[in-house]
């Protein structure tokens, strides 16, 4: 993928990104997601990509949501052929009640690169450079606090660990705290809890917990941009689940997956700000204006580029939504 691509991608965020937040706090979570959605359909329209759609918002009848299998993109036959993995509002309750952490974002890989997860749980753990090659699903939660706490050469009681309120995370959170380490509960939202993982002034050192299979692909793509480290496991809720999952190609419902395999070869993922959380700020609206602060990586290169843009209305009629 030619990397003026990953510059690319990030329009397309930053569209979802505004248009949703036109309307945060008003407590509509179906109509947040729905304007997101709507503009980063349109936003895709520009891209120079032949890209289908491997990880959405739900199924071809649940159009007109973005929707598995959509194929999305200028599509030209000289474009390249891409995967894409995306959540035009990832938080959408954050944002339907104005609280921190909702983001738009796109990851994109080669074809065939990005796992096809099917609409599932999955059990996570993921940490940023500094804890590589620290985790193990296999490992109880106690001995990886201990496993990463060693890599990084502090204490347990030094680490910070994201992980979503849930009830199904009651036992977690009693060993978690058990093992002496600091915990942040979130409403929303593990997608951006995995990347800050990945940013020290995050003050966010793990992610764990049970969430989404498809945000466990998107989180893989962002840790693998900048060297973190991640592990899934599938926990389908359901036979009906486990089938599906074997229509899709999976076999083995127990395998624990590498960041690598869930997102491999040379991949892109952008983000961008809806309600300010631990790495991206918000969109902040002005007369005539907004102002979005996005940030875009590449597996390739390890490269890392935050963007602050100013969006002038008249300018580009398509983002006054």
């Amino acid at each position: 993928m030619d990397r003026n691509l990953a510059m690319e991608v990030v329009r397309v965020t930053e569209m979802a990104a505004i248009a949703s937040a036109r309307l945060m706090g008003r407590g509509g979570k179906n109509e947040s997601d729905q304007a997101a959605v709507d503009a980063m359909r349109r936003a895709f329209d520009a891209l120079q990509i032949n890209g289908t759609v491997v990880i959405g918002e739900g199924e071809r009848d649940e159009a007109p949501m973005l929707y598995i299998g959509e194929e999305v993109g200028r599509r030209h036959a000289d474009d390249p052929s891409v995967d894409i993995a995306l959540d035009p509002l990832e938080g959408t309750n954050l944002c339907a009640y104005g609280r921190p952490g909702a983001i738009a974002v796109v990851a994109m890989a080669d074809k065939g690169k990005l796992l096809n997860a099917p609409d599932t749980y999955m059990e996570k753990i993921a940490v940023g450079p500094r804890a590589r090659g620290a985790i193990d699903l296999r490992r109880s939660p106690t001995e990886n606090l201990r496993s990463i706490a060693e890599r990084m050469k502090v204490y347990v009681a030094d680490l910070t660990v994201i992980i979503l309120e849930r009830e199904r995370h009651v036992e977690l959170i009693k060993e978690v705290r058990a093992a002496g380490a600091r915990i942040r509960l979130i409403d929303d939202g593990d997608v951006a809890g995995a990347i800050a993982t990945c940013f020290e002034d995050t003050g966010v050192d793990v992610l764990m917990g049970t969430g989404g299979a498809p945000e466990g692909v998107i989180s893989a793509a962002a840790v693998r941009s900048v060297g973190g480290d991640m592990q899934g496991r599938l926990v389908p809720r359901n036979a009906e689940e486990v089938a599906r999952a074997a229509r899709m190609g999976i076999t083995d419902i127990s395998k624990i997956y590498t960041a690598e395999e869930l997102a491999s070869g040379d991949v892109m993922f952008a983000a961008t700000g809806v309600t300010t959380g631990d790495f991206l700020r918000g969109v902040r609206f002005f007369g005539g204006g907004c102002e979005t602060h996005s940030v875009v990586m590449r597996s390739k290169t390890g490269t890392v580029r935050f963007i602050q843009s100013r969006h002038k209305f008249d300018k580009k009629p398509g983002y006054n939504f």
